[in-house]
């Protein structure tokens, strides 16, 4: 049987929290969503859970001249995660990517202020957070989160999507203490593909998502 597709990402939030039901009312819950397309999937897990959401900040590292396609990705913290296959198989030099880092550096900043403004991030020590982005294709921008995260010790990690290639789920499972995935999808094509309506988050839905939960 085909997999059914998500009409929007508010939806796929829906039919994602309804698998993360056991994290329901549990005082030590936090949901941080990859802005800006995993903050309304994020909102929809947050608001069924009753639990907070926030944002962690990553951004994906493009490959220069073809820049949907990650060789990595940064998040805050100054982790970096590269994919050593990419970056072998097309030759591009550590000059080329310190470039791209250092472009991303800067954005990353830039939505640090404009997401939270002087609001600190949330204490994540010895709190179960799950993780939640609006697909998983490469895995880059999750893994970078995951590595991220684990160094502020949260007792557990779960990564949440509603999407995901099968390939890029389990291999997720030995970095995050559980992935959740709403549905995995065989032959995958992309995380867009298995939306009806995909258009991209603004800056101004994530400001107002935010503020909902805070």
């Amino acid at each position: 049987m085909k997999p059914q597709r998500f009409r929007h990402r508010t939806d796929a939030g829906g039919r994602l929290a309804e698998k993360l039901a056991a994290y329901a009312n549990r005082p030590n819950v936090l949901v941080l969503a990859l802005p800006r397309g995993g903050v309304p999937v994020g909102y929809e897990v947050a608001r069924a859970l009753g639990a907070p959401l926030d944002v962690f900040l990553v951004r994906k590292l493009g490959v220069p001249g073809y820049e949907e396609l990650a060789m990595g990705a940064i998040a805050t913290g100054g982790v970096r995660v590269l994919n050593d296959e990419i970056v072998r198989g097309l030759g591009i030099s550590e000059h080329e990517i310190d470039a791209v880092v250092t472009r991303e550096l800067h954005e990353l900043a830039r939505r640090v202020r404009l997401y939270r403004g002087d609001r600190p991030p949330p204490d994540v020590g010895g709190r179960t957070v799950i993780l939640v982005d609006d697909g998983l294709a490469t895995g880059a921008t999750m893994r970078a989160a995951v590595a991220a995260l684990r160094r502020q010790q949260p007792a557990r990690i779960v990564v949440a999507v509603p999407t995901a290639s099968p390939d890029t789920s389990e291999a997720l499972k030995a970095e995050a203490d559980d992935v959740i995935c709403a549905m995995i999808a065989e032959p995958f094509f992309a995380v867009g593909h298995w939306y009806e309506d995909f258009r991209q988050t603004t800056d101004d839905e994530v400001r107002e998502l935010l503020a909902r939960r805070g």
